[in-house]
């Protein structure tokens, strides 16, 4: 063998040494490699880069390889100066990586491109998701605003649910001395709780009896002026005259007897607030000088010149039809508007009957201990004959009868023979205080007032043979079939009225 042949031999021994020593360097390494001809092949794949793409990666791979390429000889071509092994990012099939590449010529002299790569879908994940943070930032922070500024209409709609679930639940505030748990009971509760912060004048409106000073103590005990003075002013029960000295003072010398200069209830409870009571009876020139203090907030004294400054949060009742008395000209129209800005109406007891019963517990408990009496129920039957009474007095009418029959009671439990149902003058009304036909005449015709007569006649029957059916229709001498029809056109249920002769109940 000759010296040039042993050379030769050599040298090719070396190559395959060094190739091989190459290839065991690239398979141990962690990142991925490849290998890129320039025709646009992949020569060589680590096992890193077989463990992500396979043995010779799909032709997507490929195909991102030889996009890789091209842009690498381009930007050599533009003279960039950009150094290959640099750092950069691309995508692989559906890999992101950071890669380098470095070209060669092979030992065969074929160009080669060397692609040295890594995995960085975790870190793009994090960049994702911090330029998702970034971008919505302030979408996120206004409407994170949005939700803190939420509209007046929304946060009056929870207050007012957050109201009635308190008074449903029985969470009532200690000065709540009103009995009654009906929807119109809690509706008034509700309005109560959501005006009683401000210093909003306030109307309370509803029929003599209703409890109109109630809620005014629970509006004065709610607001925020609760610390402050209060006064209660019945302008009916004073003369004109003196309730204005009485309410605004007066100047030494203003009339015969002002010795001295006196502080009105207005400057006494500065500060503070007021209850008007019955103030659609006051005469035109107190509605002028009312109407100066909601105006502008100052009083003048009677006989002075000088206004005085007050601070002082109104609270007016009234059982009389504002609206009316102004259509008649009997009070002002711009009076009526400052204190009708907030209206608190009162139900009728009539209108929340469903209230009567804890009325009743209320009013017996109260009583029996007042009066030392040890009634401990109240038959169901009493419960019934006061839920069908219409109550013209309202709440009021309802505790006098009840102290009444307390009081009058012999025995443990009331009876019937114990009520002692008001006669109102002018009333034609019914013994058991059932049907009042003097409010009827004019509202109803004739033949709905002899059907609700009909109607309470077929119930007191049924109550008093205890719900038999056959017993009522035959003491009334009318057909069986006949009494069903006409109970089913009043809605009268004998089974209800059977069990209604139990008893109720007052502890």
């Amino acid at each position: 063998m000759t010296k040039s042949t042993l050379t030769a031999a050599s040298i090719q021994d070396e190559v395959n040494r060094l190739s091989t020593n190459w290839r065991t360097l690239l398979d141990a390494m962690p990142e991925m490699v490849f290998l890129l001809s320039e025709h646009h092949s992949v020569e060589y794949m680590n096992p890193s880069a077989q463990k992500y793409f396979g043995n010779k990666g799909s032709e997507q791979v490929v195909n991102d390889l030889c996009q890789i390429g091209l842009g690498q000889q381009k930007k050599q071509a533009g003279g960039t100066g950009l150094t290959h092994t640099n750092m950069q990012e691309s995508r692989i099939g559906d890999v992101p990586v950071e890669y380098s590449s470095v070209p060669f010529v092979g030992y065969t002299g074929e160009r080669l491109t060397m692609f040295v790569m890594r995995d960085i879908s975790s870190r793009k994940a994090r960049e994702e998701e911090l330029s998702l943070f970034n971008t919505n930032i302030e979408d996120i922070l206004q409407q994170k605003i949005g939700e803190l500024q939420e509209s007046e209409e929304m946060r009056q709609r929870l207050s007012r649910q957050v109201n009635s679930l308190k008074s449903q639940l029985g969470h009532r505030h200690k000065a709540d001395k009103m009995i009654g748990s009906s929807r119109k009971m809690r509706e008034m509760r509700e309005m109560v709780h959501q005006v009683a912060g401000s210093d909003a004048t306030i109307l309370i409106t509803g029929e003599s009896g209703t409890g109109k000073e109630l809620v005014a103590n629970l509006i004065k005990a709610t607001s925020g002026r609760d610390d402050k003075p209060f006064l209660k002013i019945n302008c009916n029960a004073i003369n004109d005259s003196i309730l204005e000295s009485d309410l605004f003072g007066y100047e030494k010398g203003s009339f015969t007897g002002a010795n001295a200069r006196k502080i009105g209830k207005f400057e006494v409870v500065n500060g503070g607030s007021i209850f008007l009571d019955e103030i659609g009876d006051i005469s035109p020139r107190m509605q002028a000088s009312l109407l100066r203090v909601l105006q502008n907030g100052e009083i003048v004294r009677v006989g002075g010149t000088e206004p005085v400054k007050v601070d002082v949060r109104v609270i007016a009742a009234t059982n009389v039809e504002l609206a009316k008395a102004v259509k008649e000209k009997q009070f002002r129209l711009d009076l009526y508007y400052r204190l009708n800005i907030i209206n608190i109406d009162m139900p009728p007891l009539r209108d929340r009957k469903e209230d009567i019963v804890e009325l009743v517990s209320h009013f017996v408990n109260h009583y029996r201990e007042a009066f030392k009496k040890d009634i401990d129920f109240v038959p169901k039957s009493i419960i019934n004959r006061l839920l069908l009474h219409e109550w013209p007095g309202n709440v009021r009418e309802l505790e006098n009868l009840i102290q009444r029959a307390v009081l009058m009671t012999k025995g443990k439990m009331i009876t019937e023979k114990d009520l002692f149902f008001d006669q109102n003058v002018g009333d034609q009304q019914k013994d058991n205080g059932n049907i009042n036909i003097q409010n009827k005449l004019g509202e109803d015709s004739l033949k709905i007032i002899l059907a609700e007569f009909e109607g309470e006649i077929i119930t007191q029957a049924l109550h008093k043979f205890n719900g038999n059916v056959s017993i009522a229709a035959d003491k009334l001498q009318v057909g069986k079939t006949a009494l069903y029809d006409k109970m089913k056109r009043y809605n009268i249920s004998a089974k209800l009225i059977k069990k209604s002769e139990g008893r109720y109940d007052a502890k």
